[in-house]
């Protein structure tokens, strides 16, 4: 074996890169352990002391602070998790509304409102089917007279044609999904989120992950309500920090004297508000001196900051904005910014300026508001004083006026904003910014609001008479885009409403890890004793491949930042399963060439040596199915096509490098090298079984099935999940078992139409309830009457608990569907082209075709057959879709290593007087040891995947474990005779 030293290298590098990136996920577990045992179960606790840690250094040996590390960390899905995944869509009719001035003309509302009709079943992009209605409503219309407004006018002439304004509007909908994004983005940070995740796809559609979410309601209500932009003038610091120090020693009163009366109180506060002379803010500026020299108190020092915190509650959690000039003396810093605060203190903060006698103390008009971003890493927050101007106290602009944003860089390179306003808009401006700029020597800042967070405060330098701005300073690149895109939200109007989610209580999240751990577990068991079983030393050496293959597996997914899922852990657990395929594959062929009468050194390097061919045709079409399946395929479906991915090149080195290191170790030791056990010695040796003749047996046998089946689909369909068939359900536990149809009656009064109730599970506790009720509402508390409606019905059940919950909106399910669809075709064509391209005969492709299609219509066949009659669901929806391209899968992956072995001894079978179907006949036999093996291997911990993997995937294990018998079957006795009966003339 040449480059042993590379190997040993490049493995010993693996194996400290993975347990570096593992280490970020025990560090973070630790802390967030830590977190859960001081809250106990109160997450608002549970995250204020985690950001608390966020600037600690939790990881001593390389001193990365919790904040670095929790990034790195290996982070638990929903379904591990609990929490609540959304799925919003941006109203593209709304925002296309808006860009045309909701005009009247009859053809373009029609037109909205068909192509708004049709996408409920359509996938294709929304503008799209709207140019596409519009053109065919009015074939002699023009776009062009519709969008080119006088807002729109620097886009779009009144002349573009069709294309343009096609273009134009795809554009405007990207925008408006990007500000979208960063709105929302802005409003979970608020809601208090652990490890949020948030991002665009498909299109107008925005993903959100909300681990550890317990208030739904509040969650739906925040995350739809529209976008508010204003503009406002701001107070300066220097004149503010007086109003801050009362606010400070009226709390430090109130603190001292708890039990005082509360009128005496608010006396004092009356008091100490009117005493603002020059005396006072002198008095200020020496407190700021305090306040420094508190923050600089050795941390050691708890008494003396316990201490400033009486005396000064609200400088011991809010820093003062200020500097020291060339004379060393400490001034408050020019601008509306007055102060700032750690992340974790905001809400204190907040607290202590709205007590009663605080705000008793401050100017009427003053509206204290945070920076959106915090400066740098350390979380800290700016608090600007905002001006309430106008008889009703609002906003000095609002954001409708502004007709167009854009990000620039200036001559000197720098990024900037240009900022257009409308006329009515430009007016308002030049009169604000020319009362802003009067004194050269005190410009105010105008601050930009956007859902009571301030993006910017930009400086007015003068007059601004013409509506075009240009807002410049420290910005990135990406500043000026995210502020652009502010800005144009003011004007873009496009609601974003809930057309998917899915509730995972905590206790259902619990119950899946522990499932998942235990069939990881139970499945790795079985697996290693297997092998040890069947191959003896060997085995242990195979047993030491698949051991290292995980590690290398998990430290490989936590290096990419993956989410682990629980279909991630079922791909964890299969790949345990097909990880030994190429140990068999050796194995099988060491064991061949020691029967030729060679050495065991000589046949182990020829054993490798000619099953390498295999191995790799076998795990790469396995890997494209995986590749395919992540393309098409959403949330913790690519969560499994990513471990499944993963998993095959992780055993691919393990198992052809790994374990020839380990028997080239051995041979050098004169370590005796067993291969099998005597009773496994000879099993298939002589195996000499009639497939080719009895090939029009196995014809009939699939051709009646899967004729049932399609008798069956078209008569009875399937049952689908809700993912594909849109509407709302909820997993529900009863204290006791009740029948389905009882559910069916009482909630068919509650919903006005029955609903779909299916057993969940296998303890008869729980029914996964299935409704369309109030599906197409699309209100903020649409949720809550469904939900209302639904306790009110179940309460005549007795007592019941709501432990997930889902919903998915008629235009996602059909997205869905179409996208399974092409996924499953897509794959059978991909997998067919590479086996044309890697056997050279159409008929190896055919017959790959043809075995893949088969496996694919018995697996529906069955689902449809046998629907109503298991004990459990057998649901179509995207984790079956996930089930069946894994299947399509490991049945190329069998049938590749059969054709392989075809294809060699034909090549050695080549003369006239060779029977070519008793030729293909005795390869099939040849491969028979190892196509049972890794079959039982596989099939034994998909077993375990089916009855300890948790009630949520039983219904996906069992669509592999059927997938995987047909797939072993279809491999011999399908694809094999497709090559015979089509290649009578050219296997020679």
């Amino acid at each position: 074996m040449q480059g042993k030293g590379i190997i040993k290298f490049f493995a010993i590098l693996l194996a400290v890169v993975c347990l570096y990136q593992l280490s970020f996920t025990w560090v973070a577990s630790k802390v967030e352990d830590d977190a859960s045992k001081y809250a106990k179960g109160n997450l608002l606790k549970e995250k204020a002391y985690l950001d608390s840690m966020d600037n600690v250094a939790v990881y001593p040996v390389l001193g990365w602070k919790y904040q670095y590390v929790k990034e790195k960390k290996l982070a638990l899905g929903l379904d591990l998790k609990g929490g609540m995944d959304v799925t919003m869509q941006v109203s593209l009719v709304e925002l296309i509304k808006a860009l045309a001035n909701n005009n009247p003309d009859p053809a373009f509302n029609q037109a909205l409102a068909s192509a708004e009709e049709i996408s409920k079943t359509n996938s294709t992009d929304f503008v799209v089917l709207f140019v596409r209605e519009y053109e065919r409503i009015a074939p002699n219309g023009k776009l062009a007279a519709i969008f080119s407004t006088k807002d729109n006018e620097s886009h779009l002439k009144f002349n573009a044609s069709d294309a343009q304004v096609t273009s134009y509007l795809q554009d405007q909908a990207a925008v408006a999904v990007t500000q979208a994004k960063t709105v929302l983005n802005t409003r979970i940070d608020q809601f208090g989120v652990v490890q949020p995740n948030i991002q665009i796809q498909h299109g107008n559609q925005i993903l959100i992950e909300l681990p550890g979410v317990s208030d739904e309601e509040r969650v739906r209500k925040l995350l739809q309500g529209s976008a508010n932009l204003e503009f406002y003038e701001t107070f300066e610091n220097p004149d503010f920090f007086s109003f801050l120090s009362n606010a400070d020693k009226i709390l430090a009163a109130k603190l001292k004297s708890q039990k005082t009366d509360t009128a005496k109180v608010a006396s004092t506060a009356k008091a100490t508000a009117a005493a603002t002379d020059t005396s006072k803010k002198s008095q200020a500026l020496s407190l700021i001196k305090q306040v420094q020299k508190a923050g600089k108190t050795d941390t050691s020092a708890l008494a003396k900051k316990s201490q400033f915190a009486n005396q000064n509650p609200l400088f011991a959690v809010l820093q003062p904005n200020f500097y020291r000039d060339q004379n060393g003396q400490t001034l408050p810093t020019p601008g509306p910014v007055v102060g700032y605060a750690a992340q974790k203190d905001t809400a204190k903060v907040n607290a202590l300026l709205n007590t009663p006698e605080v705000k008793a103390a401050m100017p009427h008009n003053v509206k204290l508001l945070w920076d959106v971003k915090s400066n740098g890493d350390a979380k800290v927050f700016p608090l600007y004083a905002i001006k309430l101007t106008g008889a009703d106290n609002g906003p000095t602009l609002s954001g409708d006026v502004i007709s167009d944003a854009r990000a620039e860089n200036n001559q000197s390179g720098n990024p900037e904003v240009i900022m257009v306003m409308n006329s009515d808009g430009a007016s308002k401006w030049r009169r604000i910014t020319a009362e802003a700029s009067k004194d050269p020597k005190n410009l105010k800042s105008i601050a930009i609001v956007l859902d009571n967070n301030v993006y910017s405060a930009p400086r007015v330098q003068s007059e601004i008479p013409g509506g075009i701005s240009t807002i410049s300073g420290s910005y990135t690149t990406e500043d000026t885009k995210d502020l652009a895109n502010i800005l144009k939200s003011g004007r873009l109007k496009a609601p974003v409403r809930i057309i998917g989610e899915e509730v995972v209580g905590a206790s259902l999240g619990e119950e899946a890890i522990h499932a998942g751990l235990m069939s990881c577990v139970i499945g790795f068991v079985v697996v290693l004793i297997f092998m040890l079983f069947y191959y003896n030393r060997a085995g242990t050496v195979a047993n030491v491949a698949v051991l290292v293959n995980v590690f290398f597996l998990m430290g490989v997914l936590a290096s990419l930042n993956a989410v682990l899922t629980l279909p991630g852990i079922a791909g964890i657990v299969l790949t345990l399963g097909m990880a030994v395929d190429a140990n068999v594959l050796i194995y099988e062929r060491i064991r061949e060439e020691l029967g030729h009468g060679k050495s065991m050194r000589i046949a182990v390097a020829d054993g490798f040596k000619h099953a390498l061919s295999s191995i790799l045709d076998s795990n790469i079409s396995t890997f494209l199915t995986g590749l395919i399946l992540y393309v098409f395929g959403s949330g913790p479906i690519r969560g499994f096509a990513t471990t499944l991915m993963i998993g095959i090149v992780t055993s691919l080195f393990c198992s052809i490098l790994i374990s020839r290191l380990i028997f080239e170790w051995m041979l050098k030791k004169d370590i005796e090298i067993k291969l099998s056990n005597p009773w496994s010695s000879h099993t298939f040796k002589n195996a000499n079984y009639q497939f080719v003749k009895n090939r029009f047996k196995f014809y009939i046998f699939s051709g009646l099935f899967i004729t049932a089946g399609i008798v069956s689909m078209v008569t009875q369909g399937f049952n689908y999940g809700v993912d594909f068939l849109g509407g709302r359900s909820y997993v529900v536990k009863f204290e006791q078992p009740v029948p389905e149809q009882k559910v069916r009656e009482v909630l068919n009064a509650t919903f006005h139409k029955e609903p779909e109730v299916k057993t969940f599970g296998t303890d008869g506790h729980q029914l996964r309830i299935t409704t369309t009720y109030l599906i197409d509402d699309n209100s903020a508390n649409a949720e809550a009457k469904v939900r209302a409606e639904l306790t009110k019905g179940l309460s005549q059940l007795g007592q019941t608990t709501i432990r997930s919950s889902e919903k998915v909106s008629p235009t996602i399910a059909s997205d869905l569907k179409t996208k399974a669809i092409y996924a499953v075709l897509f794959a059978i064509v991909v997998i067919s082209a590479y086996i044309l391209v890697r056997f050279r005969k159409w008929q190896f492709s055919l017959g790959a075709m043809v075995a893949t299609a088969h496996d694919a219509l018995l697996v529906l066949s069955f689902f449809s057959i046998f629907k109503n009659i298991m004990p459990f669901s057998l649901d179509i929806d995207q984790a079956f879709i996930a089930a069946i391209l894994t299947v399509i899968g490991y049945s190329i992956n069998d049938t590749v290593v059969v054709f392989d072995r075809i294809r060699e001894f034909l090549e050695l079978h080549h003369s006239k007087t060779d029977n070519p179907k008793e030729v293909i006949n005795q390869a099939i036999n040849s491969t028979l040891s190892r196509t049972i093996i890794t079959a039982l291997t596989v099939i034994f911990v998909l077993l375990v995947l089916f009855f300890f993997g948790g009630d949520v995937i039983k219904g996906f294990s069992f669509a592999l474990l059927i997938g995987v018998c047909f797939g072993t079957y279809s491999s011999i006795c399908v694809a094999t005779p497709v090559i015979i009966d089509f290649g009578k003339k050219d296997l020679r």
